[in-house]
C-alpha cells in the first residue's frame, strides 16, 4: 500500500507563496522586481499556482506520432531521387518536396521511390490542377500519405502578386482541385511566414486564423486536414504554448463552419534569429526551437540546418539537422509521453493567455472586414513591421542577445569565402498587387557590417 508522503505537509496557497517572495525582496516592488512583460503583453510572474488557473482548453497531442520531414528542392530529378533515398535510409520519416518548375519529370521522381507508408509534402512555386493530376496518377496504387500544400493567399502575403491559373482566380482553381481530387489535403497555411518577418505570437495565431476563415468562406467542400507551416523560435514556454493555443482556435473555429478534422502542424525553426557568424549557435537554437514543437503536438518536423543561411543543401548538414530530431526522439524518448505539457501550471496559463488574445484579434479583423481585406489595404504588413522594429530595437540595443552575434562574438571568424547563398535580404523591384511582407533576420545588417570589414 503506498504510504500517503505529503498528507503532513499542509497546502501552501498562491497568497502565500506571494507574501513569502515580498518578504524575501526586502521592501522591493514585487511588480517591478519580479515580473516581466512580453511582446504579446502577456505578465510572466515568478511562479505559478493551481488556484490560479481560472479556466484550462482542452487540448490533446500526442508526442510519439512526429515524423522526422526532410526538405527537398528539386531541380535535377536524379540528384533528388539519390537524397530522397538517402535521408530515408537515414532516418527521415516524411519528406518535402520544393518545387518551382510544373514541367519538371514528377513521375520519374515517384516511380524510383518507396511509396508505400510514405508521407509526402509538396510546395509549389505555382497553382496547377493538371500537375496535381499527374502526380495521383503516379501514386493511385500506393499506400502513400500526399500533403498538395497549396496557399494562394500565403503567395499573396509573401509574393504580392497570386499564383497565374488557367481559372478566373486562385480560389476557383482550389474548388476544382477539391471536386477533382477529394478527401485529399490540398490546402496549407504558410504562417511561418510571419514569424520570420518579426511578427509576434497573437500576430501569427490571428494572422493565421485569419487566413484559413477566408479559405473556409471561398472553399466550401474542404473535406481533408489543413496543413499549417509553422515557425518556432527560441522563447521555448511560449512556443509551446503557441502550438497548443493554435489547436484550440482552429478546433473553434472549425466547429463553426462543420470541418471535423483536425489541422496537421508542419514545423520548421525560425530563420529570423539564425546567423552567418557564431553559426554553430544555431545547431543549439533548433534544438531548442525542435524541442518546443514536440512537446507543443507538432505532428512533423523539417529542422533547418545550421549552415542553410549560406551553404547550398550538403550531405553533413542534411545529417547533423537530421540527427538532432533522431536523438530527441529515439534517445531522449521524447516520443513516449502524450500531452507532456499538461500539468504545468506555467505552460497552461500561457496557452489560455495567448488562445484569448488572438481570439479577440483575430475577431477585431473580421469586424474591420478579414485578413484577405487587411491584407489589401497593407494594414497586416503594417502591424507585422510595428512588432519587427521594436524586437529589431531591442537586438540593436543588446537587451535581446543572440550569443556569438551581438553577445559575446568572436572577432576571429571569417565567414567571406564560406558564402554559398546570399544570406540577406534581395530586393527585387517589380509590379505587385500590394507590398508583400518580407522575412528579415535580426542579425541581417550585422552580419553584413562584419562581411564588409573583414
Amino acid at each position: 500500500m503506498a504510504t500517503p508522503l505529503f498528507d503532513e505537509f499542509d497546502p501552501v496557497s498562491s497568497k502565500l507563496w506571494k507574501q513569502k517572495i515580498q518578504f524575501e525582496l526586502d521592501g522591493a516592488d514585487y511588480n517591478e522586481a519580479m515580473i516581466w512583460n512580453s511582446p504579446e503583453d502577456i505578465k510572466v510572474k515568478p511562479f505559478y499556482h493551481q488556484d490560479e488557473l481560472l479556466k484550462k482548453y482542452p487540448v490533446t497531442t500526442s508526442a510519439n506520432l512526429f515524423s522526422i520531414c526532410q526538405n527537398i528542392f528539386v531541380y535535377n530529378i536524379e540528384k533528388s531521387i539519390e537524397r530522397a533515398l538517402d535521408t530515408l535510409n537515414r532516418g527521415a520519416e516524411s519528406l518535402r518536396f520544393s518545387i518551382e518548375d510544373e514541367t519538371i519529370a514528377i513521375e520519374e521522381l515517384l516511380t524510383k521511390l518507396p511509396l508505400d507508408g510514405l508521407i509526402i509534402y509538396f510546395n509549389f512555386s505555382f497553382l496547377s490542377l493538371d500537375f496535381i493530376q499527374r502526380i495521383e496518377k503516379s501514386t493511385q496504387s500506393k499506400e502513400i500519405t500526399l500533403y498538395y500544400n497549396l496557399d494562394p493567399i500565403g503567395q499573396l502575403a509573401k509574393d504580392g502578386n497570386w499564383f497565374k491559373t488557367d481559372e478566373n482566380t486562385n480560389f476557383d482553381t482550389l474548388n476544382l482541385i477539391s471536386k477533382t481530387i477529394p478527401n485529399r489535403s490540398f490546402i496549407s497555411i504558410n504562417v511561418g511566414l510571419y514569424q520570420n518577418a518579426g511578427a509576434n505570437m497573437v500576430q501569427q495565431l490571428a494572422y493565421g486564423l485569419g487566413q484559413v476563415n477566408e479559405y473556409f468562406n471561398r472553399i466550401p467542400t474542404i473535406n481533408s486536414k489543413i496543413v499549417f507551416e509553422i515557425a518556432v523560435g527560441s522563447n521555448y514556454f511560449f512556443e509551446i504554448a503557441k502550438l497548443r493555443a493554435f489547436r484550440i482556435l482552429f478546433l473553434t473555429l472549425a466547429k463553426e463552419y462543420q470541418h471535423v478534422l483536425e489541422c496537421h502542424i508542419l514545423i520548421t525553426p525560425t530563420k529570423r534569429n539564425k546567423t552567418v557568424y557564431g553559426y554553430n549557435v544555431n545547431m543549439l537554437r533548433t534544438t531548442t526551437e525542435c524541442m518546443s514543437a514536440i512537446l507543443g503536438g507538432a505532428d512533423a518536423i523539417a529542422n533547418l540546418a545550421y549552415d542553410s543561411l549560406y551553404h547550398k543543401d550538403n550531405e553533413f548538414g542534411d545529417r547533423i539537422a537530421r540527427n538532432q530530431l533522431l536523438i530527441l526522439k529515439e534517445e531522449c524518448h521524447f516520443n513516449k509521453v502524450n500531452n507532456p505539457s499538461d500539468g504545468s501550471y506555467y505552460i497552461e496559463s500561457l496557452t489560455n493567455q495567448l488562445a484569448d488574445k488572438s481570439l479577440a484579434l483575430f475577431k477585431d479583423i473580421e469586424a474591420k472586414g478579414g485578413f484577405l481585406k487587411l491584407l489589401n489595404e497593407g494594414v497586416i504588413r503594417t502591424k507585422i513591421q510595428l512588432s519587427a522594429d521594436k524586437e529589431q530595437a531591442l537586438f540593436d540595443s543588446k537587451e535581446e542577445g543572440l550569443i556569438g552575434t551581438n553577445k559575446h562574438a568572436s572577432r576571429e571568424d571569417r565567414m567571406k569565402q564560406e558564402l554559398d547563398l546570399f544570406p540577406f535580404v534581395k530586393l527585387k523591384p517589380r509590379k505587385t498587387l500590394i507590398t508583400p511582407i518580407i522575412e528579415k533576420r535580426l542579425a541581417d545588417k550585422l552580419d553584413q557590417d562584419r562581411l564588409a570589414t573583414e
